[in-house]
């Protein structure tokens, strides 16, 4: 069955310090009673080991404040890593505590305040849990909050359940991405909220079969698959959906974003029942994303086909049309569907129609606001669709 790990109480104040880097493991249960604060250095605890290994949250988990108090040789890039690991679950009725505020207060961090300001600097900040090249993992219960970076991060996984968990940060925490996928397949998250000052979820390339149910998301930067293509790289992602779900007071809402000059296919993306709450860019494609102003035009992109936009309902906020398709010009988007799309401004009228470029698809029903720029049937000719791989 393996060991039992009990952690011990060693001050008044009901703290404890787990100061080993590297946790080998075959059963280990660690069980934070309700009294605990326990501080623990970043951590890589690493498998194989047997199925059905549980870690256990019932106090407050932290890890060091701040970069000064984070040890020198410790990465700065991660706080909790769990590494070749089958069949873990990790659970409780607690906190996981991120104490992200003065990360995000570093020099080198967008600020959006009314003042803020970026400046130069090293900027390294750790996401506050990573599973890495793991399998058929559970996450539930928990409240994760104000991670220095993003909050929970899957890496080449596979079998990921996620249910009923509470991640949150403050709108303006910057890069404080609740869920982040990558290279991970077989993905169920159910039941949670998020609100944080960037994507509620975040799924990267190599993603595949992912079902979103029940989330209730914002404020936040909304639900996004991608950036995909950069440095002109390859980028698959399929068969994603999201439904029965709310995004409210969010500067996105669904949003697909891809890099010019990138390779490879997003398809089978599927979203449905979704209620908007002052959303800006309900609905948006963008393939033009770039993170300044010298990004040069380039021919090749990620193809985009076969998205669905099924019920989407609500308010957005006038300050962006509700619906923003932007195409690459060479690659055209493709399939696209709409049906029972019912966009109302939160307050004033209807400032810009909706956007499209180079977006193919067809409407089932009558969208609000009428959606006249999105072309029928198929493109003419298509630039060079690179999805080998994928």
């Amino acid at each position: 069955m393996g060991q039992l790990v009990m952690v011990p109480l060693t001050t008044p104040m009901h703290s404890g310090r787990l100061g080993k880097k590297l946790v080998e493991w075959n059963l280990v249960l660690f069980w934070l009673l309700q009294v605990i604060l326990f501080t623990i250095t970043s951590t890589i605890f690493t498998g194989p080991c047997k199925p059905g290994l549980v870690f256990q949250v019932d106090g407050c988990l932290m890890p060091p404040d701040g970069p000064d108090s984070w040890p020198e040789k410790d990465s700065t890039k991660q706080w909790l890593v769990f590494y070749r690991l089958d069949g873990m679950t990790l659970t409780g009725e607690g906190t996981i505590e991120g104490n992200g505020e003065k990360w995000w207060d570093l020099p080198c961090k967008p600020h959006r305040g009314p003042n803020g300001s970026t400046s130069k600097g090293p900027c390294d900040s750790p996401a506050l849990i990573r599973f890495f090249m793991s399998s058929n993992l559970a996450v539930s219960g928990l409240r994760i909050q104000n991670s220095p970076q993003i909050h929970m991060k899957f890496d080449g996984c596979e079998g990921v359940l996620i249910e009923k968990l509470s991640i949150s940060s403050p709108k303006l925490s910057p890069n404080t991405d609740g869920i982040h996928l990558e290279n991970t397949k077989a993905v169920g998250i159910y039941d949670s909220s998020i609100s944080n000052g960037d994507d509620c979820i975040s799924i990267g390339t190599g993603c595949a079969n992912v079902n979103i149910d029940g989330l209730t998301c914002g404020p936040s930067h909304g639900i996004s698959i991608g950036s995909l293509g950069v440095h002109n790289s390859q980028a698959c992602v399929r068969n994603i959906t999201v439904r029965n779900s709310v995004i409210r007071e969010s500067d996105n809402g669904l949003r697909i974003k891809t890099w010019q000059g990138g390779a490879g296919c997003v398809s089978d993306i599927n979203f449905e029942n979704i209620q908007m709450e002052n959303v800006r860019n309900c609905m948006i494609i963008d393939q033009y994303y770039c993170l300044s102003k010298a990004c040069l035009n380039e021919t090749s992109a990620v193809y985009v086909t076969g998205v669905t936009y099924r019920n989407i309902k609500g308010t957005y906020d006038v300050r962006n049309p509700p619906i923003h398709f932007a195409c690459s010009d060479t690659v055209a988007c493709t399939d696209i569907l709409l049906s029972e799309v019912e966009l109302l401004p939160e307050e004033g009228e209807l400032m810009d129609d909706p956007f499209c470029w180079n977006a193919y698809g067809n409407q089932e029903t009558v969208t609000i606001p009428p959606i006249n720029c999105l072309r029928e049937g198929q493109p003419e000719s298509q630039g060079e669709v690179s999805s080998v791989g994928c």
